[in-house]
C-alpha cells in the first residue's frame, strides 16, 4: 500500500488558454511534489487522451480519460451558478478517475496543476498515519514568478490544494459508473464541502501544523483569476483607511530564500524559481 498519492486533475486541452504555459506550471508542481523527504508516495496526473504532458519522474503515472471539454469553462459564458456547477463536475470526475487508480493508497491529496506543496508532507503523514487526515489552514500565497510568499491563515478558503484525507473516508464506489453526478461534484469538485461532511461523520480533519502548500495567484490561466498578492493585501483601496491592517499584512511577506525554494520548488540554493 502506498502511504500518500497526489492526484492532479488537468483540464481538457481545449479549455486551456495557453497549453504550453499550463504544462510549464504543471512541471513546476510535479517537481514540487517530487521533492518529498519521505519516499512512500506516488503521483497520478489525470489528463485527456492527446494532451501533451511534460516529462514525468518515475513516481508519476498518467491516467488518460475521454471526458469532453467543459462548455462552461469560462465564467463569462454563463451565470455563476451554472459555471461553478460545470466546473465542479468536470474537475470532480477527473479526480474520481485518479482516485480509482489510487485504490491501494492510505491517504490522497488533490493538487491543482499550478500549486506547490511542502516537501515535509509525506514524512509528517508517516508519523501520524492513524489520523483521519488534515486540512491546510495556514499556507502561502505567491504571485506567479515573484520573490515573496505571503502567509495566509485562512488558506483552505482560497485554495483547493488543502486536503490530505484517508482514502477510505471518501466511500468511493468500485466503478466510475456507480458514482452519481451530485456526489462527484460535492466530494471531489468542491474542496470546501468535504471537511464539514467528514466532521458530521465523526471523522474530522485536523489542522496541518505547518504551512503546507502554496497557492499561485496572478496566473492568467487559472480558474479563479485571483488578483496579485500586493494588490490584494496592501495596494487595496478598501485598506487605505486601515493603515494598521496594511502594516500587519506587510509583516506576513517572506522572501523566497533557499529554504523555501527547497521546500516548495524542489530547488537547490543556486537554482532560481524561473
Amino acid at each position: 500500500m502506498t502511504l500518500v498519492t497526489f492526484i492532479i486533475p488537468v483540464r481538457h486541452q481545449d479549455n486551456a488558454r495557453d497549453w504550453r504555459q499550463l504544462t510549464a506550471k504543471l512541471e513546476q508542481t510535479v517537481r514540487s511534489i517530487s521533492a518529498q523527504t519521505h519516499a512512500d508516495w506516488r503521483g497520478i496526473i489525470v489528463a485527456n487522451h492527446g494532451a501533451a504532458l511534460p516529462p514525468l519522474p518515475e513516481k508519476f503515472s498518467v491516467t488518460r480519460v475521454t471526458f469532453p471539454p467543459n462548455d462552461l469553462h469560462e465564467l463569462g459564458q454563463a451565470g455563476r451558478d451554472a459555471f461553478l456547477d460545470a466546473f465542479r463536475f468536470d474537475k470532480g470526475r477527473r479526480v474520481l478517475a485518479g482516485m480509482l487508480e489510487a485504490a491501494d493508497s492510505r491517504f490522497t491529496m488533490i493538487c491543482d496543476d499550478d500549486d506547490l506543496v511542502s516537501n515535509r508532507i509525506v514524512d509528517f503523514v508517516s508519523r501520524h498515519s492513524e489520523a483521519f487526515g488534515w486540512v491546510i489552514e495556514k499556507g502561502w500565497l505567491w504571485e506567479d514568478g515573484g520573490a515573496f510568499f505571503y502567509g495566509h491563515d485562512r488558506f483552505a478558503s482560497r485554495c483547493g490544494t488543502c486536503l490530505i484525507v484517508r482514502r477510505d473516508l471518501y466511500r468511493i464506489p468500485p466503478r466510475f459508473e456507480d458514482a452519481a453526478s451530485d456526489w462527484i461534484k460535492d466530494t471531489f469538485g468542491s474542496h470546501v464541502r468535504l471537511a464539514p461532511r467528514l466532521r458530521a461523520q465523526n471523522t474530522p480533519l485536523s489542522p496541518l501544523p505547518f504551512r503546507g502548500a502554496v497557492y499561485r495567484v496572478g496566473n492568467p490561466g487559472s480558474h479563479s483569476r485571483a488578483q496579485g498578492v500586493l494588490r490584494e493585501t496592501v495596494l487595496n483601496r478598501a485598506l487605505l483607511k486601515r493603515p494598521q491592517r496594511i502594516a500587519r499584512n506587510l509583516l506576513r511577506f517572506r522572501r523566497v530564500g533557499p529554504g523555501l525554494r527547497e521546500e516548495f520548488f524542489g530547488l537547490q540554493a543556486s537554482e532560481g524559481i524561473g
